[in-house]
């Protein structure tokens, strides 16, 4: 079992949305003794060919947290996603809210600042976020206490954020059949992938699982609600007993054959700001495209 403060006795409400353009599922999270809530991973709509940024997805989160009159006090990130772009400071500025990270945040700044070339004015403490969490911190969402458990592998930053019997787990897994994150981005491990994945599956067999992504395997509907107890049993690359040594073989093998996500560029330029897009210097929105860098 788990040292973490799991509290099973309290169901919270979770409605997830899906977006389709990039196969990320965006979730409302509610207290079910209050009216406060949270937003776990939320999108910015990207037109990358045309270089135009929307809102449509944030709008529809937007429309629900207001029709329902609820109190927004987090926009969680599980992660700097590498295939979708944060809509967090968009949200942020229509319903308030503290935007909080993983504290290796720092990291992924450090080495992707230097990929892309930023200059002295991009921090790289971690202070585009509200909060930085270590394993293990505790913050509330109204009267319900969540806890941010340390889940590196698939990128350093990565968190499995715990709420009540509800736990998202980021891109660290995907449903049974869909089984794992890739482990070969800068700062990716296999094997500290499979650790961090046997940490979650330390959690209570009926804990509720939330995918951050999902891409119908072998033509099933889109799903992305499973639980701890699933996944031991049935998850193709962990489940049933498999070894460490196996998952990294497997994985390191998997990642060879992978292409990058079609928005990694843009996405890690805007998320490691918090979802703030960059600016050239003259105050314009501009992204760079490092030439091999990647």
């Amino acid at each position: 079992m788990t040292d973490y403060p799991v509290n099973m006795d309290v169901t919270p409400e979770v409605t997830g949305y899906f977006d389709p353009a990039t196969n990320t599922i965006s979730y409302i999270v509610r207290d079910p003794n209050s009216t406060s809530c949270a937003i776990v991973d939320s999108v910015m709509d990207m037109d990358y060919a045309a270089g135009r940024i929307t809102f449509e997805h944030a709008d529809t989160l937007i429309a629900e947290v207001e029709g329902k009159g609820l109190k927004l006090e987090w926009i969680i990130e599980t992660h700097v996603h590498a295939d979708h772009l944060s809509a967090a400071p968009y949200i942020q500025q229509k319903l308030g809210g503290k935007i909080g990270v993983g504290e290796k945040i720092m990291v992924v700044q450090e080495t992707f600042g230097k990929i892309f070339n930023e200059g002295t004015e991009f921090q790289r403490d971690g202070s585009q976020f509200d909060a930085l969490f270590k394993d293990g911190d505790t913050y509330q969402i109204g009267g319900m206490t969540c806890f941010a458990m340390y889940t590196p592998g698939h990128t350093p930053a990565c968190m499995v954020h715990v709420m009540g019997n509800a736990a998202f787990t980021g891109d660290t897994l995907f449903m049974p059949d869909g089984g794992s994150a890739r482990a070969d981005f800068p700062g990716g491990d296999a094997g500290v992938l499979f650790d961090s994945i046997q940490k979650v599956l330390s959690l209570p067999d009926d804990m509720r699982l939330f995918m951050c992504h999902d891409y119908g395997p072998n033509g099933r509907d889109i799903a992305w609600e499973t639980t701890v107890g699933d996944e031991k049993a049935h998850n193709i690359h962990v489940g049933a007993g498999k070894t460490r040594e196996e998952f990294i073989n497997f994985r390191t093998a998997r990642d060879a054959e992978l292409g990058m996500p079609k928005l990694i560029i843009p996405s890690l330029q805007v998320n490691m700001r918090a979802g703030h897009m960059p600016r050239d210097k003259d105050g314009n929105v501009m992204l760079k495209v490092p030439v091999n860098g990647l």
